[in-house]
């Protein structure tokens, strides 16, 4: 459908759109197309497979420019997430984690809430072929998932883009009010997390939890996905560094 009016406000801005190991240029534009019907303006690559800047992409956006010129990107899903405090992960599929799992409009009424907070939100979206792998949906606070045809649930990179991003908005002029934080702290950020997993999980196999090479992979996911759901602020975070670090000096005075 034709609806592009130039003489109009545009609007910008809303929750990250990572795109992690999108293969086909014409598919990141046709994402970007979406994102800019719904007034959103941060996307994110990681590992582009066919590299960029990619003009097919141009191509594909049908004037969404913008989005592609200001896009970023980047080595790793985590390095795309590490100034975020609140990711959302998108899969079709049961991962065999324990994760919280809402609809795009559950999922748009909680980012709206977040960033009147000021917190960071992004949305990981997954390669057409396979989707995220477990990894990266450890990264995320939950996972949105579409309530669709059970037996056919399927959706391209774009069509699932702008399902989320139509929800989000949507809920514009429903946005909850920002609430007060009462202390003087602030939500952590996934860099900060990500710094305390390397940190808790250096200590593991020090002392040999994590020593079971077959499960480690998943044992390591589950104890993040556990960080994940505490929703943990700065100053937490920077407790549980304590709390490792005394733990391991006094094993260290016992040896």
């Amino acid at each position: 459908m034709a609806g592009t009016d130039r003489k109009r406000p545009l609007t910008a801005g809303g929750p990250a759109v990572i795109l992690v190991d999108p293969q086909l240029g014409e598919n990141i534009g046709a994402a970007a197309r979406a994102m800019l019907n719904c007034g959103l303006s941060d996307l994110r690559l990681v590992r582009p497979r066919d590299g960029w800047p990619n003009p097919k992409a141009v191509a594909n956006a049908s004037g969404a420019d913008t989005v592609l010129e200001a896009a970023r990107l980047y080595d790793s899903a985590e390095a795309a997430v590490a100034d975020l405090k609140r990711v959302y992960a998108t899969t079709a599929r049961h991962r065999g984690m324990i994760k919280r799992v809402v609809t795009p409009r559950r999922g748009a009424a909680e980012m709206r809430k977040a960033l009147a907070r000021g917190e960071g939100v992004g949305i990981l979206f997954g390669p057409e072929r396979t989707g995220l792998l477990n990894d990266d949906i450890a990264l995320a606070d939950a996972v949105v998932s579409v309530p669709l045809n059970p037996g056919f649930a399927s959706l391209n990179l774009a069509q699932a883009v702008l399902l989320v991003g139509y929800e989000w908005f949507q809920a514009g002029d429903k946005a909850p009010a920002s609430e007060l934080v009462t202390n003087e702290t602030r939500p952590a950020t996934k860099a900060e997390l990500l710094n305390f997993f390397a940190h808790l999980e250096a200590r593991l196999d020090d002392c040999g939890f994590l020593r079971n090479v077959e499960k480690r992979p998943s044992m390591v996911r589950n104890i993040r996905n556990l960080f994940q759901r505490a929703a943990l602020t700065h100053q937490e975070i920077r407790t549980l560094h304590g709390i490792i670090a005394e733990l391991s000096t006094l094993r260290e005075r016992r040896k």
